[in-house]
């Protein structure tokens, strides 16, 4: 098993230099310099893809009904074709535990990826950055604009910006609270001013949370209140794809002109400039080493390869790797840590399919009465059930109730059922025993219900039979 990375202390700072703490150190405000390259182009991709998911799924429609919508007064979930009830919950705690494990996986092969192409956080971050951008300028303006004094420029920028997160925050707000309540009646009572007071909290919540999440917070929620930025470091090891400053070929660092010649000079190819700081969305200097603040978004890799481009060095010199390609080995993708959480993930995905794809469609459950028994008209003796039947797909069913001891009891009542889609019914039920004596106090009986049309959605349910016992 490969060994996990030690702890070590990467001493980088030029006492010719003055110690210059970056804005995530220093405590101040983070303002992010445009770039352009290969990962924010893939991280541009993935998360317009996730957002576009995430906004348009809602508005989907699926058989007259919204297509993903958690109706929690009705205890159902519709995904699509599938409608999903409380009992089928383990199913849900399954899905949570392979994407723990997908999670794992990742990190263990490329860090802390998750965080800087995927995670909600990151994604509305990016896009409350870019309105920024829009509403106050480049780095150096809204440097310069919070230096300034207030002003009538000045107010109307800051409220273009807070009136566009504001809008997105409530979009957001929107959206989420659609997937547990009609997104098209939840739009119109918000505009005609009849939302309830509870949809109104939540939306009111969800507003607030992503305006403060994104707007305010950013990358302290990376760096103080996110779990996963606490335990990730654990998981890697010394083949783990992440982040890093090639400092053999950096150092010594320093300014030079194009034409020079840097080896002459004693100098590495970092030219100093500290272009990887200022896109840093954290605002961390990766040339500091591996660092807990690090979300591998890959935004210092593009800034440093675009001006190793201009100094006609070689890219680079930030990039993913791992440390021992860094210490001039091998790096071992295939890995037991790494081959152990892809089986586990591929037979937790296996499990999950087949239980999805074998999960009854109705549901019986029996329930006798508390009496213990009765004798009939005819002499029998007799119990008294109540069977609760649900219909759990998205179509009008016929079943037939029947009992598999049918030769030694008889079965009394309602036996044939029409349930619409999602319907309940309590339907009662007697059992009368046909011989003469028990042969025991308590005798299994077993209830199933089929469908009509198709035999092949069949449940069971067990219950008691209780009858006295002549000597």
């Amino acid at each position: 098993m490969s060994e996990r990375i030690p702890a070590k202390v990467i001493e980088t700072i030029d006492p010719r230099r003055p110690l210059q703490l970056t804005p995530a150190k220093s405590g101040g405000v983070i303002h992010t310099r445009s770039f352009t390259g290969l990962f924010r182009t893939l991280r541009l991709c993935g998360a317009g893809s996730l957002l576009l998911l995430f906004f348009a799924t809602a508005w989907l429609n699926w058989d007259g009904r919204q297509a993903v919508l958690w109706d929690l007064g009705n205890s159902q979930f519709h995904i699509f074709g599938a409608t999903f009830w409380p009992q089928d919950f383990v199913l849900l705690s399954a899905l949570l535990i392979i994407a723990a494990f997908g999670l794992f996986f990742i990190t263990v092969l490329a860090g802390r990826v998750w965080c800087g192409y995927s995670c909600p956080q990151s994604v509305w971050t990016w896009m409350f950055m870019w309105v920024e951008k829009v509403t106050e300028g480049e780095r150096h303006q809204r440097i310069k604009l919070a230096a300034a004094p207030w002003s009538a420029d000045k107010w109307l920028r800051r409220g273009a910006k807070h009136g566009l997160w504001l809008a997105i925050s409530l979009a957001t707000a929107i959206a989420f609270v659609g997937y547990f309540t009609p997104v098209r009646q939840l739009v119109h009572d918000l505009f005609t001013l009849e939302l309830g007071l509870t949809t109104a909290f939540w939306l009111f919540f969800f507003t607030a949370a992503t305006y403060l999440n994104a707007g305010w917070l950013r990358e302290q929620v990376c760096l103080h209140m996110c779990p996963y930025s606490r335990f990730q470091s654990v998981m890697f090891d010394d083949n783990t794809l992440i982040v890093s400053y090639d400092a053999a070929r950096g150092e010594h660092r320093g300014a030079r002109r194009k034409d020079s010649q840097p080896q002459a000079e004693g100098l590495g190819d970092c030219i100093d400039c500290t272009i990887c700081v200022q896109v840093c969305p954290t605002g961390i200097d990766i040339r500091d080493g591996l660092q807990l603040d690090c979300i591998s978004c890959g935004a210092c890799i593009d800034a440093c390869d675009s001006v190793m481009d201009k100094m006609g060095y070689a890219k680079g010199l930030i990039r993913y790797t791992s440390e021992r390609a860094l210490a001039g080995a091998k790096t071992r993708l295939l890995r037991p840590r790494l081959l152990g959480y892809a089986a586990m993930l591929l037979v937790m995905i296996g499990a999950f399919a087949w239980a999805l794809n074998d999960r009854a469609l109705v549901q019986l459950d029996v329930t006798k009465d508390r009496g213990l028994f009765r004798e009939n008209s005819l002499g029998q003796i007799e119990n008294i059930y109540r069977l609760k039947v649900i219909n759990k797909t998205q179509q009008p069913h016929r079943y037939r109730i029947t009992l598999a001891e049918a030769d030694r009891f008889r079965l009394q009542g309602k036996q044939q059922l029409q349930l619409a889609p999602g319907e309940i019914a309590d339907v009662p039920l007697s059992v009368a025993m046909l011989a003469e004596a028990a042969a025991s106090a308590s005798q299994p009986l077993h209830f199933s219900i089929a469908d009509e049309d198709d035999p092949e959605i069949r449940v069971t349910a067990k219950s008691a039979f209780v009858a006295p016992i002549h000597r």
